[in-house]
């Protein structure tokens, strides 16, 4: 299969739409008029979302500032030029509710990324991050596009377990004190999905299991 090496998945991202129980899903690219929106609800979602994502430099009150996100869509857009990201806005009804990104994007014999994602409180339970989380994984895993994709999950995190395993993807191992995550170094869940593994996709498993209609 080495002709495959010689692709990558695209971006910018335009997936979806996906209509799930709270509503119609889509994937987008990140802008940088995101500012607002995005700010608002990292804010907003700092109980929910700070316990769960990696430890960073700097107060979450200031790294998630409007003023903070022009650097960091400046940064993911370098990296998306460069092939080894792909950044994307989660939307519910046309609303910011989250993001999405596949990153680590290596070629070659590995050709493989990690796929990663985060939604707002209120979207949680409706199908939201699923949906999302089924067009990333068929914009990654598509034709001439990667042949694996990753990710990593804390064993206490029962919801994104959940999302992933909808998802179909399988558990590899456990990570030990992978990520410094909450105040510690956290214990982290690989699962994975190959494209020979990915079938008519990850939407379409979705849509004839009855978590979601294609728009």
């Amino acid at each position: 299969m080495a002709g495959e090496t010689a692709h990558h998945p695209g971006w910018p991202i335009e997936a979806g739409p996906l209509r799930v129980r709270g509503g119609v899903v889509t994937l987008r690219p990140v802008r940088r008029r995101d500012a607002r929106e995005w700010s608002a609800l990292r804010l907003g979602e700092r109980a929910y979302l700070e316990p769960w994502e990696p430890t960073v430099e700097g107060p979450w009150s200031q790294n998630n500032t409007p003023r903070a996100w022009p650097g960091i869509h400046s940064q993911l857009r370098r990296y998306a030029r460069a092939g080894a990201t792909i950044p994307a806005a989660i939307e519910l009804n046309g609303t910011f509710c989250g993001q999405l990104t596949v990153g680590g994007i290596v070629r070659g014999a590995l050709h493989s990324g990690w796929i990663g994602y985060w939604v707002g409180r209120p979207y949680v339970g409706a199908g939201v991050a699923t949906a999302a989380l089924a067009l990333g994984l068929d914009h990654a895993l598509g034709p001439g596009a990667l042949h694996r994709v990753d990710a990593t999950v804390r064993p206490e995190n029962a919801a994104s377990r959940v999302v992933l395993e909808r998802c179909g993807l399988r558990q590899e191992g456990v990570l030990r004190r992978y990520l410094h995550v909450d105040g510690a170094w956290r214990d982290h869940l690989l699962v994975a999905r190959t494209r020979e593994e990915h079938g008519r996709g990850a939407v379409a498993a979705l849509v004839d299991a009855g978590f979601a209609q294609r728009v």
